[in-house]
């Protein structure tokens, strides 16, 4: 199958080639390390999450291309104009969901203010999450959602496809801190990579983080499937990036927290956050639906 085998490839080039690249990314850096210190200075593991993307971007019209696709609506980016209701809407369901999280656990005396802020430390990380939000969440919907979910759906019954593209979104996003100690070489990415899914031998970060990030990838895909098209998700997605951004930045955990059930920095490890989205999820149902896409023909 054509359709299949494409995804296949997909995967393989940006987790393997996203490995092999990440050490010529580091290698350019440290070349230009007087102009660019920070980049520079960053550990090696983000410069395999930043070859992954780059790839995943990369690969990603050809992939819908090789699934059919001959248009950007295809992929869900239709003209943005007429759908400010649909991105609103996702924010502030977004934005007040993950609200919800942290303002129960700050309530509760599981998270405490972090001391001796300055305004200039506040202001800076608002604005820096607000940033990141809008970029992160438009690149991962157009990757996530409107490709893989998007490619997988023109090939399988839909239900299956959100479930698949949910736990390859969880998967990318479970990937955990890991350092390489001495020199990097060619092969250094490879050798951490299996080292960053360590989380997966953790009962405690896979139960309930794994779980959490994959009904957080159902709900981003059921959005788009609903509404017809990636501005809701975008929106969805921009207002829980804005809290996971602020968050551990100004709160930090009360002596004896109850982690597992209130989480941690990352809000979404603890059980807390799994029954806001599950919550949520069921809110979707009320959801108005979407234009009605005309599916086309997958090439064999």
């Amino acid at each position: 199958m054509r359709p299949f085998r494409a995804l296949v490839i997909y995967i393989a080039v940006v987790f393997i080639g996203g490995a092999l690249l990440a050490p010529w990314l580091y290698w350019l850096a440290q070349n230009w390390a007087h102009s660019v210190p920070r980049i520079a200075g960053a550990p090696f593991h983000r410069f395999i999450d930043r070859s992954l993307l780059i790839l995943a971007l990369a690969g990603l019209w050809p992939l819908m291309r090789a699934l059919g696709a001959t248009s950007l609506r295809e992929a869900g980016l239709t003209l943005p104009y007429g759908q400010f209701k649909r991105f609103s809407g996702g924010l502030l369901i977004g934005f007040f969901s993950l609200a919800f999280v942290a303002g129960t656990a700050i309530g509760f005396g599981e998270r405490v203010f972090v001391q001796n802020l300055t305004a200039h430390k506040i202001v800076g990380t608002i604005f820096s999450a607000i940033a990141t939000a809008a970029i992160v969440a438009t690149l991962e919907e157009i990757l996530f959602r409107g490709g893989i979910f998007g490619g997988l759906r023109r090939m399988i019954y839909w239900p299956i496809a959100l479930g698949i593209s949910s736990m390859i979104y969880a998967l990318v996003h479970f990937l955990q801190r890991a350092e390489i100690t001495g020199a990097i070489h060619w092969n250094s990415g490879l050798i951490l990579l299996p080292k960053m899914l360590g989380g997966f031998a953790d009962f405690h970060a896979l139960v309930p983080g794994f779980f959490n990030l994959t009904l957080a990838g159902v709900l981003l895909g059921l959005a788009y499937q609903r509404t017809g098209n990636l501005y809701f998700s975008i929106g969805l997605h921009a207002g829980w990036i804005f809290w996971l951004k602020t968050y551990g930045a100004f709160t930090a955990d009360a002596p004896r927290a109850a982690t597992w059930f209130w989480g941690g920095g990352k809000m979404i490890d603890g059980w807390l956050a799994f029954f806001v989205l599950a919550l949520t999820l069921f809110l979707f149902k009320f959801l108005p639906p979407g234009e009605k896409r005309t599916p086309f023909q997958i090439p064999r």
